[in-house]
């Protein structure tokens, strides 16, 4: 496949706001989870919040989308300079050429939880819009009227694979020539349905959660956004790139994924045709990395038998948490941060690996020139998405 470049990125998740916040943390190893604290929350687990939300009302002209989900997006819009990259993108490709490609679980549902809470004689709130809140594709629509597009909108739902799905539907959507450019992302928020409901599964953790670790038991649920702007190159070009993509649904059960990981290998291996590029020419595999004893097991099956057990991986989970339909673009953009700076950073919290998988784990960060990084994100329902960026020429 031609390359997309990837001019500009941002994230914001429990570690702060921006790309610096993100990197030093990877490079310390300082984690955002801490003890859940969420209102209306009784569960003994530990999070990654973005603090300060619930004072961060969105700008007036765009109020009536006003949530958690879409706050958190504005946060994020805010920061490392990536309105004025919007701006100047929109100057140079029309306002009606530029997509928007959205990732989420869940969207606003938490005002859903509040309006139901809050209801009187069982009739919802006035002021509750769930059009423009719980509407899955909430965060698509008020992207696009926050940066002043009219062009493309798409949400896109498919569990915890959501935003890294937006990189191949953009793609798509550039080579079919009906955008010129992309806004790619994903924005997922704290609620009672995940922690509630990854609860009810048992795969909810009471300490800060330990991917491949022989002692993991479960997932924290972070929140986080973040956001990329796709470009075709141009003469002169130096940022990283998107070069690869590998999609599959291998439909093995409905949360629990294929014991031998054959639809997360098969979007491995997509990504890897795509790329034109050999096992040896990946440097570090970023892991979806949950810490559930399935999900890992699964993972490891998948690399090492095509990888083998020589290519350095770290799950990032440890740092933010599992940010759900904001993991995808999440660890993209920690894939990115690694190719810049030449870091391999540590499967945060692992303390020692389970015997039983053989994947090369990254306990300790490491510095390195790299060129090609591989992030995967697999969700619920065997939809599953792999990603290979390539560095700056």
């Amino acid at each position: 496949m031609t390359p997309l470049s990837i001019t500009h990125f941002t994230l914001t998740n429990a570690l702060g706001c921006g790309k610096t916040a993100s990197l030093e943390a990877l490079r310390t190893g300082r984690s955002g989870l801490q003890p859940c604290d969420l209102e209306n929350v009784d569960l003994a687990t530990w999070i990654g919040r973005v603090s300060g939300l619930e004072d961060m009302p969105l700008e007036e002209r765009v109020s009536d989308y006003d949530c958690r989900n879409n706050r958190l997006a504005q946060l994020a819009l805010q920061q490392d300079d990536f309105l004025p990259a919007v701006k100047q993108a929109v100057e140079r490709y029309g306002a009606d050429r530029i997509g928007v490609f959205m990732g989420t679980s869940t969207s606003g549902i938490a005002t859903t939880e509040a309006a139901y809470l809050t209801r009187i004689n069982d009739a919802l709130p006035a002021e509750f819009t769930p059009q423009y809140t719980h509407n899955i594709a909430s965060s698509s629509h008020f992207i696009r009227d926050y940066l002043g597009l009219n062009g493309t909108a798409i949400a896109i739902s498919t569990a915890c694979s959501s935003s890294a799905k937006v990189f191949a539907a953009a793609y798509r959507y550039m080579t079919a020539g009906v955008c010129d450019a992309a806004i790619v992302g994903g924005v997922d928020s704290l609620c009672l349905t995940t922690l509630y409901g990854f609860n009810a599964l048992d795969l909810v953790s009471a300490e800060p959660c330990r991917p491949w670790d022989g002692q993991r038991n479960g997932i924290n649920i972070g929140e986080g956004a973040g956001f990329a702007l796709l470009e075709k190159p141009q003469d002169g070009d130096s940022s990283p790139s998107l070069i690869g993509y590998g999609e599959s649904s291998d439909a093995h059960h409905m949360s629990t994924p294929h014991p031998e990981g054959a639809g997360a290998r098969h979007a491995m291996q997509q990504a890897l045709q795509r790329a034109g590029l050999e096992i040896g020419d990946i440097d570090y595999i970023n892991l979806h990395g949950t810490a559930t004893r399935s999900n890992d097991a699964s993972e490891d099956s998948a690399v090492c038998g095509l990888f083998g057990n020589l290519t350095p991986c770290s799950s990032t989970k440890g740092f933010t948490g599992h940010t759900l339909g904001a993991a995808g673009i999440t660890e993209s953009i920690f894939a990115l941060l690694c190719l810049q700076d030449g870091l391999l950073p540590q499967s945060l919290q692992t303390r020692q690996q389970d015997d039983s998988l053989g994947a090369n784990i990254l306990l300790n960060p490491e510095q390195r020139e790299l060129r090609h990084v591989l992030s995967n994100s697999f969700g619920f329902g065997g939809n599953n998405c792999s990603l290979i960026f390539g560095a700056a020429s």
